[in-house]
């Protein structure tokens, strides 16, 4: 089994590999030096996987690399894959988030806050233009990290719904291809708000789905732990249990529907582990309880982790990684039991994503 683990930063992408059941891993990198690295993919439908990394110079603007060959080498297309057009009066400022659809159908999130679907495999995209033109949007707030569409999940059997989170706006859902949208936000806070139980504007800052059971959401907010069982019209907390309920990430167990990970943050100001422990915290029942998993992991850490650098893999036992805003990267081949450093000393990690191959 070859695990071979994608490693965005602030300066560039790194890739780990593992040959030995996790036990080592080789990195090498940087690819794409000196770019931020918001989004990388892996797109494992075809016979040879294909990687996907939404790159943004501060000199070319932003853009999409892919690579056939598990990074070795790159192209981009001479024109831009994602491009506002001209009638938007918008420009595309980052690619945030791949994901996967039917067979050879990219969807990317990015900001401003657009959704973007390709039906070649990810070398061209068009403008989903049901969210766009969708009222509410004039009306999305921006987060800290910016106005984007950072997390899309596509229904794993109908192929017409997808369902989208951003900051700041909250959860939408189309059934019909993408041509209108619903928000998706009863019983998620925005305590910043005047009504702090609004249709939509809330800072949901990651969701996440396993593909067995569709209908059930995992949402980690700012401010706020929920799980949704009927696919997002109504939410529930389940922050009892965590020393936080602010953080960004949120996962789900590969095979285990009711195992799911969060780090919890200090809230706001701070935004590092409480008390300075660095600790993953994992449910398997839902949300129901929570457990700290720490071996392996610093005492002291005062560092963040952001919405996208954290994943699983598709292994038995899952393979569960992270990585920090001071950019080291743990990896735990054990589902979160015991964990230990992939790489140390890299620029702020912004995404990682993992692939067996």
């Amino acid at each position: 089994m070859t695990v071979v683990l994608a490693i965005g930063t602030r300066k560039g992408l790194w890739l780990a590999t593992s040959t030995d059941g996790r036990a080592t891993w080789e990195l090498t990198g940087p690819r794409h030096p000196m770019t931020d690295v918001y989004a990388v993919g892996f797109d494992t439908r075809r016979d040879t996987p294909r990687l996907l990394a939404g790159v943004t110079s501060e000199h070319w603007g932003p853009s999409v690399a892919v690579s056939d060959d598990l990074g070795a080498t790159w192209h981009e297309p001479d024109h831009a894959p994602v491009a506002f057009p001209a009638d938007t009066g918008a420009a595309l400022r980052r690619v945030w988030q791949f994901a996967f659809g039917p067979p050879d159908v990219v969807y990317a999130g990015s900001e401003p806050s657009a959704l973007w679907r390709s039906a070649d495999g990810g070398e061209t995209y068009e403008l989903v233009r049901g969210l766009w033109d969708h009222p509410h949007r004039e009306k999305w707030g921006e987060g800290f990290g910016g106005q984007a569409i950072h997390s899309i999940v596509p229904h794993p059997t109908d192929p017409d719904r997808v369902t989208v989170a951003m900051s700041t706006g909250g959860v939408y859902v189309t059934a019909d291809g993408g041509a209108s949208w619903e928000p998706r936000n009863q019983g998620i806070a925005a305590w910043f708000e005047p009504d702090p139980y609004p249709e939509f504007g809330q800072c949901v800052h990651k969701i996440a789905q396993h593909p067995s059971h569709p209908d059930r959401f995992f949402a980690q907010n700012h401010g706020g732990v929920y799980r949704s069982d009927d696919a997002g019209r109504t939410w529930a907390s389940i922050a009892d249990g965590l020393p936080a309920d602010f953080g960004f990430p949120m996962v789900v167990h590969p095979h285990r529907p009711d195992v799911v990970y969060t780090v919890p943050l200090v809230a706001d100001a701070m935004r590092f582990p409480p008390e300075g422990r660095c600790r993953v915290y994992r449910s398997e029942d839902a949300g129901g309880s929570w457990t700290g998993l720490g071996t392996g992991l610093p005492d002291s850490c005062w560092t963040g982790v952001l919405r996208d650098a954290m994943c699983v893999d598709s292994a038995d036992p899952a393979g569960v990684y992270f990585g920090t805003r001071s950019g080291t990267v743990y990896a735990s081949r054990d589902e979160g039991e015991h964990w230990q450093p992939v790489a140390e000393h890299l620029p702020d990690v912004l995404c990682v994503r993992a692939a067996v191959v």
